[in-house]
């Protein structure tokens, strides 16, 4: 079954040309097209795409605060910001309203489309030097809070394998250990941190509550 999609661009060359470059993968559909977030506030709770690709600088209401508003109506659907923004505070307040993914305009259509994949089987794709922002502010953080302090060392491996936005199959070939095992980390890491999620857990070690 594809997977279904929304796009939420107000650059109408761009909506444009990434619903028709999608349109040629037969892994997806795309449902329709929004020029601003206030439209898209309205439809994507009624069409509820897997995916949504969101611009962050849109007319009226950005694209963070869309999310923000709507997650809770579709906890179902995944957001990838697509965005020319990469400072720190637009990073972290767009995984801290919802979004899943973190992609630059300057990302090649061919690896849009990989990371839309990815996406969907659970991953958290982000260009490089998103992840490497995440990374280093993690690290920096890691013991500022008391909750990241009682993180074994694997489980703070694990947590920054999380923040690149890797799958749990990658981090089980990276640490040699089984899927199942990886499971069990993630899920002391959610107890330790109080969270329920993956985008929490990075907020959490992020500072960012």
């Amino acid at each position: 079954m594809s997977i279904s999609l929304i796009i939420v661009e107000d650059l109408k060359e761009v909506r444009d040309g990434l619903k028709n470059f999608i349109g040629l993968s037969s892994d997806f559909k795309v449902l329709d097209t929004f020029q601003t977030a206030e439209e898209a506030l309205i439809e994507i709770p009624r069409l509820k795409p897997d995916i949504v690709i969101m611009d962050i600088n849109l007319p009226g209401m950005s694209g963070i605060e869309c999310i923000r508003l709507i997650k809770n109506k579709t906890p179902a659907t995944q957001f990838m910001m697509f965005t020319v923004y990469e400072n720190d505070e637009k990073v972290f307040e767009a995984l801290k309203a919802g979004a899943s993914g973190y992609l630059l305009k300057s990302t090649g259509l061919v690896q849009l489309i990989e990371s839309l994949k990815e996406l969907h089987n659970g991953g958290s794709p982000m260009s490089a030097n998103i992840a490497r922002k995440l990374v280093n502010v993690f690290q920096k953080n890691e013991t500022n809070l008391p909750e990241i302090e009682t993180l074994t060392f694997r489980e703070n491996e694990m947590l920054q394998m999380l923040a690149k936005g890797l799958l749990y199959k990658e981090i089980a070939d990276k640490m040699n250990i089984s899927i199942n095992t990886v499971k069990q980390h993630i899920h002391n890491i959610y107890e330790k941190l109080h969270v329920q999620n993956r985008t929490e857990a990075i907020n959490k070690a992020l500072g960012k509550k």
